[in-house]
């Protein structure tokens, strides 16, 4: 199995459960709040490693409590830390998530994330790893990096979330792009929503420029388009608490499945299991699957 390599953010969660969200200037009372280890590069890696990867991660924290805090659980989730830096000078990142009947609505403080730069990773990219991004670290540093594991021979796959500005050369480097309905309406323009038939996802997706581009659409499943085909994986059923975190566990377990030697198809079909298990408990990490579980999954449908 080669090595999966993530290069992203690092954030503590604070987690608010609500029976509905707040109007404008309101305030309502009978939340819960949990403190929870975040950020979509820790959360990829977190499920990398929990589908048996050797798992790396690179990125920032603050030198504070919650960096403290946040490189200690990675690596106790066997995730490799060297390469996060500890800035004196910036916060660790904090993700307000509220969370209500399932649903959730995000606000990001990016912290050390927005001051990670290509000149603090400090090792190569080698042929054989499997390289992962997402848009929760500036954009130039993503593509530094990106160019670099391409040129090395390494796997690329970068998680177009949350979605930002970013040069169109950009997506013609990445092996595999993933996101969401979401995210494709927005990168491409085209009308897609969650109820979107496959021929226009289909036809949105092949507009990326990625050589593979994976589109996640929820209860629906995955569809996954190459330059030679399109194949649609069918949801898993499953009793939803929380979706945080579902994506980053897809690619965390889809990079995971691809070191290890699986095809691609059968790499999107173990993550979007994985993902159906994850949105059945609370929060992004603690919810990663184990092999076990997915398994199980699998073995049902």
């Amino acid at each position: 199995m080669s090595r999966v390599v993530v290069c992203g953010s690092i954030n503590m969660d604070v987690v608010v459960q609500s029976q509905r969200q707040p109007a404008l200037g309101e305030t309502i009372l009978g939340a819960t709040v949990a403190l929870l280890p975040g950020g979509k590069g820790s959360n990829q890696a977190i499920a990398a490693a929990r589908a048996e990867a050797a798992a790396e991660m690179l990125g920032a924290v603050g030198d504070d409590a919650f960096g403290h805090e946040l490189r200690a659980f990675l690596r106790r989730q066997r995730v490799e830390t060297k390469g996060v830096k500890v800035l004196s000078n910036r916060a660790t990142g904090v993700a307000l998530i509220q969370v209500t009947h399932g649903d959730n609505a995000i606000t990001v403080a990016s912290g050390a994330n927005a001051a990670f730069t290509q000149k603090m990773v400090r090792r190569a990219p080698r042929r054989g790893e499997t390289w992962v991004f997402q848009f929760e670290i500036p954009v130039t540093t993503t593509e530094a990096l990106i160019r670099q594991a391409r040129a090395a021979g390494a796997r690329t796959i970068l998680n177009l979330a949350p979605m930002v500005r970013h040069p169109a050369r950009l997506l013609k480097l990445v092996d595999i792009a993933v996101l969401n309905e979401i995210e494709l309406a927005q990168v491409t323009g085209a009308r897609i929503t969650a109820k979107s038939a496959r021929r226009d996802v289909v036809a949105a997706c092949r507009k990326i420029g990625s050589a593979v581009t994976i589109a996640t659409m929820g209860a629906r499943g995955a569809i996954v388009v190459t330059s030679q085909e399109a194949t649609a994986l069918p949801g898993f059923k499953a009793k939803v608490v929380d979706t945080t975190g579902a994506g980053d566990c897809f690619v965390g377990a889809l990079a995971a499945r691809l070191s290890s030697g699986a095809s691609l198809l059968e790499a999107a079909r173990y993550a979007n299991a994985a993902a159906s298990c994850s949105v059945e408990r609370l929060g992004a990490t603690p919810s990663m699957p184990s092999p076990r579980e997915v398994a199980a999954r699998l073995a049902r449908a």
